[in-house]
């Protein structure tokens, strides 16, 4: 899963048991080489998603990392690009890869934006915001957007039940339920618990009208549903 350039397994575990800032400022200068970061087969189709949505003029990225997605709104977006996230070091390392974007420390539950953008993204952040949480992160990126503006991101379906992805997923949220029981602080990362129908209803609760496209890169599931889509959430 990590190629030679990425952390070692003494450096992983010391992320693990830090705080979720402190962990991404450790990960921060080796986080492209694991296989945390969206990858780019990711990025390039929500990338021709969203040209079939524009225009848009500026584009921001919630909890943008290291600044993968970066080039995705640079591609759709004629004006300013903006980066946040409240990891300095990710933030450093974004800047260094993306230097006319403009990027910003901030916490996604409290963004200092004004109604300013045409569109937000994010991409493989949200598995470190409870559910609790979600309605407050929705409502800061609905202040963030102009009327008429879109928050986009792409939600993979999730794995059937029984399967070998599905048990993963199941174990690694249990490890870090019980991380997060013994230790303090915790470090906030599961992904189970960011499904289609509850973050529906919460970005519509957040005044969103909610639909979703299939991304057609990733295929089908025997049903006929896509294996990954992007939920396209405009604000009205």
């Amino acid at each position: 899963m990590f190629t030679p350039q990425g952390p070692t397994l003494r450096e992983l575990a010391r992320q693990a048991l830090s705080s979720v800032e402190d962990g991404y400022d450790l990960l921060a200068p080796k986080f492209d080489a694991t296989p945390f970061r969206t990858p780019d087969r990711v990025l390039a189709a929500v990338s021709r998603a969203l040209a079939e949505l524009g225009p848009f003029e500026s584009g921001l990225d919630v909890c943008c990392g290291t600044g993968a997605g970066l080039p995705v709104l640079r591609a759709v977006c004629a004006g300013r690009v903006t980066g946040v996230d409240f990891s300095t070091n990710m933030l450093a390392e974004a800047r260094r890869r993306h230097p006319a974007a403009t990027l910003v420390r901030a916490d996604a539950l409290a963004l200092p934006f004004a109604p300013a953008f045409d569109l937000a993204v994010s991409f493989g952040a949200f598995g470190h915001f409870l559910p609790a949480e979600q309605p407050t992160l929705f409502a800061q990126v609905h202040a963030s957007l102009r009327p008429g503006g879109t928050f986009a991101f792409p939600l993979p379906a999730p794995p059937r039940v029984g399967s070998p992805a599905y048990w993963t997923l199941w174990a690694f949220d249990g490890a870090m339920r019980v991380r997060n029981a013994v230790r303090h602080p915790p470090f906030v990362m599961y992904y189970r618990t960011f499904r289609l129908a509850d973050v529906r209803a919460r970005l519509e609760r957040a005044g969103f009208e909610v639909g979703h496209l299939p991304l057609p890169d990733f295929g089908t599931r025997p049903d006929g549903a896509p294996n990954c889509r992007l939920v396209v959430a405009r604000k009205v």
